[in-house]
C-alpha cells in the first residue's frame, strides 16, 4: 500500500539535530561495522585442532553449533519473509558468544536442482551462470543484515570440491550393506568374503560364489547394497522430463515444480535402501529435541505396524499380503492387488472364467484388456487421490482365483487403485465386513461378506443389513473355525497370536513387522545435479569410480535442457541431457585391471543429495584428504550429556521439510556413523521451526493480483487505480505482487530496525502478517536508545559516571534477568519488550519525554546503566550496539563482550501490590512483601481500615488468599 515513511518526518528541522539517528546514519554505521567485522574476522570460530588458516587454536570455551536450513539462491532474491530464521539464529548465536561459547554459525547454498534448470530452459543461460549470480546477489542481501557468519566456512553444493565428497559418500553407501544381525551397515567387501568362504549361502541359486558370472554376482550384491539400481514403479513427469520422489508429488498428483501431471511408470533407477534403517530412524526420534508435530510426521511416514505375512496359494505359487488383522483371515472373501503389482500379468488368464459376474469385467472382452485399461486409468492418479475415503471404489477382476489358506476357499483376485504398491506387499486380503474401504468395494462389485468379529454396537451379525463395516480390536472372534485351527471365542490379541503361530507352523506365513516407508528414489533425468561416480562395462555391470577419479565433474554440453514431452503422454521415456554427450558417456578407463571401455551413468543425483551432509562440511570446509577430521567432528557434533546421538545444537528452518530433507539427512548420518566416519548418529539434535511472514494479497475483479504498493485504503475499503479490490492474508512473493525486499526496509530505516521488527512481530514459531507501517515503532526504539547515550545536537556522550538510583537498578536487573531467559528460549519478541521497557524508563527518568526537540539534562544516564543497555541490545541490533559501545570509549568489539548478569537482590521486588476484594469488588490495594505468608496476609487485609469500612460489621464467612497478590473476602 502507498505510505509515507514516518521515520523521515521530524518534529524539528534536521539542522537542529545533526547527530540524530536517521536512516542515513544507520546505513553509514552498518556498512562501516560490517567492513570491520570482515577485516577483523570477528565471527571466525576456531576448530580444536587449529584454525582454518592453519594457526594453532586453544579452545577453552564450550561450543555451540547453530545452523539454518540450506537456502536456495533464487533469481528473485530475498523478500522480508526469507530472513526471519536467519536473523533469529544470528541473535541466538550472538547471545551464545556473549555467554562464553565458541560459536560456529555460517551459511552455504543449496544450488543444484530444478529451479535453475527451468530458468535455463526459458532463457538459454547455463545453470551455473545464473546460479552463481543468484548466490552473489543473496550474499549481498544477507551481508546487509549484519549476519555474523564465519564466511570462511561457506560453500555451495555446486562447487566441485564439495560435490566430490557428496559423490564419495554415495560410494560408501553403494559399497555397504545392512547386516540385520549386527544392526548396522558394513562394507560390501565383508559380505563378499562371507560368500567366498561359504559362511553365507548365495541366495536363490544353490551355487557357490565362484560358480557365478560377474553379472550374476552383481545381481546378488544388488539385493544387499544400500544404494542400488532396479526397475520399479516410479513417478514419471513428462512435463519435466524426469522422475520424482513421492515427496515431490502433490496431493493432486502433479509435480511440486511446474504443476505438471505425474504418472506411475516402470523405469530403471537408483535407489537408497533407507528402509533398512526404519526401526532406528523411528526409535532414535525419542532422544531428539524436536517439535512433537515433526516427530509425529516422521513416525507416520515411517509407519511401523505389527501383523503377519500371509501367503495365498495360486497356480503353484503364492500372492503374499501383509495384514495387521490376521485374526480376520476367515473373513477374507476376495483379494486386491495394486495395479502396478508385478504378478498381475502373470496370473491374468486369456479368457474370463465361466460364470464371471458382468460387473467384475468392466465391460471388457478379456481379462488382459480389462487390466490394461484399468492400469492406464490408475497411472494418472496420485497416491492421495487413490486412497481418498470419499471417492467411489473402482477396480477390475483379473480373472484369477487364489486360495484362502485357513479354509481352502477360492477367492477372486481384483486390481484396484485404493491399494498401493508402496505399502506392504502391494496386495491385500479383503475383509469387507470389518474394513470400510473393502466394504464399499464389496458392495460395488457384489462380493460376499462374512462377519468374523462379533459386533458390540447392537447390530446383528449379518453384514447384508449393515450400512458400513464394523471395526473393533476389543471384541470376540466368531465364524472362524477350520479343520485344524479355530479362533472362535478368542479376543482379538489372542486370535492374532494363534493365527500367526498357525501360519508359521503350516508354512503359510509368519508374524512380522511392516513399514510404510519406501526406499528413496535417487535418480533424476536432468543435467543440473551431481553426476553419479558409476560406470558400466560391456555386460552392463556397474563399477564404482576410485576415489582418485573424484570429483566427476559435469561436462559442458551443447544442449543442457532436458527433453520434455507432452505432459499428458504417460508412455514416453526419459532422455537425459548427459546422454547426448557421447565423448563423455563412452570412455576408456583403467579401474585396476587394465584399460577397458565403459559407459557412464547419465542420470544425476537429486537436489536433496547435497543437503544430506552439509553440516559436516561446515566443520572442516577445506579438507581435501578426508570427509571431516575426526577430532573436529567430535568437538562440534559428538555425543555429550543430554545429546546421546550428538548433532547440531540448534537447527532452525521450515516445517515443510519434515519428511524430505530431515529424514534423508538422518539416514546418511546413520550410515556414516555405522562405517566409523562420524561420531554422531544424528545430524540435528535440536530443531526449531520458525513461522512464516505473511502479507496481504490484493486482487481485482478478475482475481488477478495487483501491486500491493499501489493499493490505497479509503473508508475501510481498498482501491487500485480507482477500482475496488479484495484483500486476503497469504504468502509473500513476487508472483503475488506483495513482496517487500529487505533492501527497501534497510534503505528506509536501516538493518537494525528490520532485525528488531522481525523479531518483535510475535513468537518465532508463529506465522504473522507483515505491516510496513509498523516498522517505525522499532526505529523509534533505536532513536530513543541513541538519545539516551548521544546528544543529537553535538554528537557528544550524554552519560555520566554517577551511581544510578535504586529504581533504575531494579529496572535494569529485571530487564537483564528477563532478556537472558528470553534469548536462551528463543523468545525474542518478549526480550525486545523488556529492553523497550528499560529504555523507556531511562528516557522518562533521565531525559524527560524523549520526544524530538525536547530539552534534556546533559550527562543524565549513568554510564553503568548505558553500557549494560547497549550489551542487552547487542544480539538484536548489533550495528548500533557496536557504534555506541565504541563511542562509550571501548576499543574492543561488543560481539565477544560478556552478556550482563542480573543481581538477584534487585530482581526480587521489595514489595508487590495485593488486591483485596470484598464480595467480588476491589476495596483496597496493599503494598506487601513478596514473601509474605498467606496467614499473615489475611491478618493485614482484615485489619486495613478500608476493608473494615467495606465490611461494615458483616460477618466474614470465608477468606480466600492467593499470596502475595490477592485476598478475596466472602461475607454472609
Amino acid at each position: 500500500m502507498s505510505e509515507t515513511n514516518p521515520a523521515a518526518t521530524a518534529a524539528v528541522p534536521a539542522e537542529a539535530a545533526p547527530h540524530r539517528y536517521t536512516a542515513a546514519m544507520a546505513a553509514e554505521i552498518e556498512a562501516r561495522w560490517q567492513d570491520f567485522w570482515d577485516v577483523e574476522g570477528t565471527y571466525a570460530a576456531p576448530n580444536p585442532s587449529g584454525d582454518l588458516d592453519g594457526a594453532p587454536a586453544v579452545v577453552a570455551r564450550p561450543k555451540k553449533f547453530i545452523m539454518d536450513m540450506f537456502p536456495y539462491p533464487s533469481g528473485a532474491g530475498l523478500h522480508v519473509g526469507h530472513p526471519l530464521g536467519y536473523i533469529a539464529t544470528d541473535v541466538f548465536a550472538r547471545f551464545q558468544r556473549m555467554t562464553g561459547h565458541n560459536v560456529l554459525h555460517t551459511l552455504g547454498f543449496d544450488a543444484f536442482g530444478l529451479p535453475a534448470e527451468q530458468y535455463a530452459v526459458q532463457t538459454g543461460t547455463h545453470p551455473r551462470v545464473s546460479t552463481e549470480a543468484n548466490i552473489e546477489n543473496m550474499k549481498s542481501q544477507l551481508r546487509r543484515l549484519g549476519l555474523g557468519h564465519d564466511k570462511r566456512r561457506s560453500f555451495a553444493t555446486i562447487d566441485p570440491e564439495y560435490y566430490r565428497w557428496t559423490q564419495w559418500i554415495f560410494l560408501q553407501i553403494y559399497n555397504s550393506w545392512y547386516d540385520e544381525e549386527a544392526g548396522k551397515a558394513r562394507p560390501v567387501s565383508e559380505l563378499i568374503a562371507q560368500f567366498e568362504t561359504g559362511e553365507r549361502a548365495v541366495p536363490g541359486t544353490g551355487r557357490a560364489w565362484h560358480e557365478l558370472s560377474a553379472v550374476e554376482r552383481a545381481d546378488v550384491l544388488g539385493e544387499y547394497r544400500l544404494a542400488y539400481a532396479s526397475e520399479a514403479p516410479v513417478n514419471w513427469c513428462p512435463g519435466l522430463g524426469t522422475v520424482l520422489a513421492n515427496e515431490e508429488v502433490t496431493a493432486e498428483g502433479r509435480s511440486e515444480r511446474g504443476n505438471f501431471p505425474v504418472f506411475k511408470s516402470k523405469l530403471r533407477q537408483w535407489n537408497m535402501r533407507i528402509t533398512a534403517y526404519a526401526d532406528r530412524l523411528l526409535d532414535d526420534l525419542e532422544e531428539l529435541d524436536w517439535p512433537e508435530a515433526i516427530k509425529l510426521q516422521q513416525r507416520n511416514w515411517i509407519g511401523r505396524s505389527e501383523g503377519a505375512r500371509v501367503d495365498f496359494p495360486i497356480d503353484g505359487e503364492a500372492i503374499t499380503v501383509f495384514t495387521t488383522r490376521q485374526d480376520t483371515l476367515f473373513g477374507a472373501t476376495y483379494m486386491v492387488l495394486a495395479p502396478e503389482h508385478p504378478l498381475v500379468e502373470k496370473f491374468t488368464p486369456a479368457a474370463w472364467p465361466e460364470g464371471t459376474h458382468e460387473v467384475w469385467t468392466g465391460g471388457h472382452a478379456t481379462p488382459a484388456e480389462a487390466v490394461a485399461a484399468y492400469r492406464a486409468q490408475a497411472a494418472s492418479k496420485s497416491d492421495v487421490e487413490r486412497q481418498a475415503e470419499a471417492k467411489d471404489k473402482t477396480g477390475v477382476f483379473t480373472g484369477a482365483y487364489a486360495t484362502n489358506p485357513v479354509n481352502g476357499e477360492k477367492v477372486p483376485v481384483f486390481i484396484a487403485d485404493y491399494v498401493l504398491m508402496g505399502y506392504g506387499t502391494g496386495a491385500i486380503m479383503a475383509v469387507p465386513a470389518h474394513d470400510s474401504r473393502d466394504f464399499a468395494f464389496a458392495r460395488a462389485f457384489e462380493l460376499p461378506m462374512r462377519c468374523v468379529v462379533e459386533p458390540t454396537d447392537g447390530r446383528d451379525s449379518d453384514p447384508a443389513t449393515w450400512d458400513d463395516a464394523f471395526a473393533s480390536s476389543d471384541a470376540k472372534i466368531i465364524n472362524s473355525a477350520g479343520d485344524d485351527v479355530s479362533l472362535d471365542g478368542l479376543n482379538v490379541p489372542e486370535a492374532k497370536a494363534r493365527a500367526a503361530e498357525w501360519l508359521a507352523r503350516k508354512g503359510y506365513g509368519e508374524g512380522t513387522v511392516n513399514f510404510r516407508l519406501r526406499d528413496w528414489l535417487f535418480s533424476r533425468q536432468r543435467y543440473w545435479g551431481e553426476p553419479f561416480p558409476i560406470v558400466y562395462d560391456e555386460d552392463g555391470v556397474a563399477h564404482a569410480l576410485p576415489e582418485s577419479m573424484l570429483p566427476l565433474e559435469l561436462p559442458e554440453v551443447e544442449d543442457y535442457t532436458p527433453r520434455t514431452f507432452d505432459p499428458d503422454d504417460a508412455d514416453t521415456r526419459p532422455e537425459t541431457p548427459l546422454s547426448r554427450n557421447e565423448d563423455w558417456v563412452h570412455v576408456t578407463l583403467d579401474l585396476g585391471d587394465g584399460p577397458k571401455k565403459y559407459r557412464r551413468e547419465t542420470n544425476t543425483m537429486p537436489n536433496w543429495a547435497g543437503s544430506c551432509w552439509y553440516e559436516l562440511r561446515y566443520l572442516d570446509p577445506h579438507n581435501d584428504r578426508e570427509l571431516v577430521a575426526p577430532d573436529i567432528e567430535r568437538y562440534w557434533m559428538g555425543p555429550r550429556e543430554g545429546m546421546p546421538h550428538g548433532g547440531v545444537d540448534l537447527y532452525v528452518g521450515g516445517a515443510e521439510h519434515a519428511v524430505l530433507h530431515l529424514l534423508y539427512a538422518r539416514f546418511w548420518s546413520k550410515v556414516l556413523y555405522d562405517l566409523g566416519y562420524v561420531s554422531s548418529a544424528e545430524p540435528f539434535h535440536k530443531l526449531f521451526n520458525q513461522g512464516m511472514i505473511q502479507a496481504y494479497v490484493y486482487r481485482d475483479q478478475r482475481g488477478i493480483a495487483v501491486p500491493a504498493a499501489e493499493v490505497e485504503e479509503r473508508d475501510g475499503a481498498y482501491y487500485h487505480q480507482g477500482e475496488k479490490v479484495s484483500r486476503v492474508l497469504g504468502k509473500m512473493g513476487k508472483s503475488l505482487k506483495n513482496a517487500v525486499t529487505p533492501d527497501e526496509i534497510c534503505a528506509e530505516y536501516g538493518a537494525d530496525t528490520l532485525r528488531l521488527y522481525e523479531m518483535a512481530m510475535g513468537p518465532l514459531d508463529v506465522s504473522r502478517p507483515w505491516d510496513t507501517r509498523a516498522v517505525v515503532g522499532q526505529f523509534r526504539l533505536l532513536q530513543r536508545l541513541w538519545r539516551n547515550v548521544v546528544d543529537e545536537t553535538t554528537g557528544e556522550l550524554t552519560v555520566v559516571d554517577a551511581e544510578p538510583d535504586e529504581d533504575t537498578l531494579r529496572a535494569l536487573h529485571k530487564a537483564i534477568d528477563g532478556v537472558r531467559q528470553d534469548l536462551e528460549g528463543l523468545r525474542f519478541n518478549t526480550a525486545i519488550a523488556k529492553i523497550t521497557e528499560l529504555n523507556n524508563h531511562l528516557t522518562k527518568v533521565y531525559g524527560g519525554s524523549g520526544a524530538a526537540g525536547t530539552a534534556r539534562r546533559p550527562g543524565a544516564v549513568p554510564r553503568s546503566i548505558a553500557e549494560a543497555l547497549v550489551l542487552l541490545v547487542a544480539p538484536l541490533a548489533p550495528h548500533v550496539a557496536e557504534e555506541l559501545w565504541h563511542r562509550l570509549g571501548h576499543g574492543d568489539s561488543v560481539v565477544h563482550r560478556d552478556f550482563p548478569v542480573a543481581d538477584p537482590a534487585y530482581v526480587v521486588d521489595e514489595s508487590v501490590t495485593c488486591v483485596v476484594q470484598v464480595k467480588g469488588k476491589v476495596k483496597a490495594r496493599l503494598e506487601v512483601s513478596p514473601s509474605i505468608s498467606g496467614e499473615e496476609l489475611e491478618k493485614v487485609a482484615l485489619a486495613d481500615e478500608k476493608v473494615v469500612a467495606a465490611l461494615g460489621g458483616a460477618a466474614v464467612r470465608k477468606v480466600i488468599v492467593r499470596a502475595p497478590k490477592l485476598v478475596n473476602i466472602v461475607t454472609g
